[in-house]
């Protein structure tokens, strides 16, 4: 995690847990090989803070579900577990497939021209070889189908997911031929929205967020043995 140090015009404490949120999000957390530990020490050099203000933001982080702090060994960014991972890809598809509903009846032409504008950057057989901008740009338009529903509820619903299911997005993008499916998939929600159609739409997005999830569930097997056995390295450490 690579931070920049905080202008002092800034409001400390929030700032510090905006930043820190911030890095977390942009963190591949769930890749197999990733580092999970937080270093106090180098966050705050990082930051040009002392440890008080670092450490207030790493205790409201962790009543945010975002940290865990284990007394005597460290802090550590929270991975979910496979069941929970499961469980929030099904709220998100119900989230957004709502939004999905309501943007068919709110959402302006010019709105729905945008979520055009994302799509269209790809096509279904170039996708591929830009993983990491598509795997952003797929966050975006998901984000805009919950900001174009007018549903203020929604979305921040949703916003309550979105660090873990951001990635949860990053790994699995880059996994079979799921960025070639899901170019297809985003044409077809953009094609519902602009015929006005709230059922074709709301299932298209139900269902494209549902073809993740069986994603996870049939591969993601190994997920919760990487989490047990890491639970079980910090305990060793202590």
């Amino acid at each position: 995690m690579k931070l920049r140090p905080i202008p002092s015009s800034f409001t400390l404490k929030d700032h510090v847990y905006d930043m820190l949120r911030d890095a977390i999000t942009e963190m591949d957390i769930y890749a197999e090989d990733a580092d999970l530990r937080i270093d106090e020490r180098s966050l705050a050099e990082q930051l040009g803070i002392s440890r008080t203000p670092l450490r207030e933001a790493i205790a409201r982080l962790e009543r945010d579900g975002l940290l865990t702090v284990v007394p005597r060994k460290g802090v550590y960014v929270q991975r979910k577990s496979l069941d929970e991972i499961l469980e929030m890809i099904v709220a998100w598809a119900a989230l957004e497939s709502m939004a999905a509903r309501l943007a068919t009846a709110r959402a302006s032409d010019a709105e729905i021209s945008n979520l055009r504008k994302i799509a269209g950057k790809y096509s279904e057989d170039g996708a591929g070889t830009r993983i990491s901008e598509y795997s952003e740009d797929n966050i975006r338009f998901h984000q805009r189908i919950l900001e174009i529903s007018k549903c203020a509820l929604l979305k921040e619903m949703a916003d309550g997911l979105f660090l873990h299911m951001h990635a949860v997005r990053l790994r699995a993008m880059g996994e079979g031929d799921r960025v070639r499916r899901s170019v297809v998939d985003h044409e077809e929600i953009i094609d519902a929205l602009e015929r006005r159609d709230p059922e074709d739409a709301a299932n298209r997005v139900r269902e494209h967020t549902m073809k993740l999830h069986e994603h996870v569930r049939r591969t993601w097997t190994r997920l919760e043995l990487e989490r047990r056995a890491s639970e079980r390295s910090r305990q060793a450490d202590g």
